[in-house]
């Protein structure tokens, strides 16, 4: 498995998880919760570069959720109650769609790549062609 999917699916998890717990619990239980796992998702971003198989696209999906991160530390830190609560709720969910964009993006790149591979196997024919289109 792609570190690229990993990392994607575990950022959708972790900000769906705070956009309900920015819900569900008080401010301050929400902050704590926003400062541990952005710092979580930071220090995983900062691991998954050491892959050197992410690519542009990934890598500027990673610098977006690492500059969210970030703002979401700090967002925890300097503010509270309801601004703390919309905040986190707003930046998770930002997190969020850009998890999901990223999976869209490696899901993208795997099918690209199966479609060169069966081209490849099946030649250039033009009545191949249609066939590896369509499927």
């Amino acid at each position: 498995m792609l570190s690229r999917f990993i990392t994607s699916v575990l950022a959708l998890l972790a900000g769906a998880f705070v956009v309900v717990a920015s819900q569900a619990f008080s401010a301050s239980t929400t902050g704590w919760i926003a400062f541990g796992v952005a710092l979580g998702i930071l220090g995983m971003t900062a691991v998954a570069q050491l892959d050197r198989n992410r690519g542009r696209v990934q890598g500027a999906f990673d610098a977006v959720i690492g500059a969210l991160s970030i703002w979401s530390v700090v967002a925890a830190v300097v503010f509270s109650g309801a601004a703390l609560t919309w905040l986190s709720c707003g930046d998770f969910l930002g997190l969020a769609v850009l998890a999901c964009a990223g999976l869209i993006a490696h899901e993208l790149g795997a099918e690209r790549a199966v479609y060169e591979l069966a081209r490849r196997e099946l030649g250039d024919d033009p009545a191949v062609e249609a066939y590896v289109v369509a499927a």
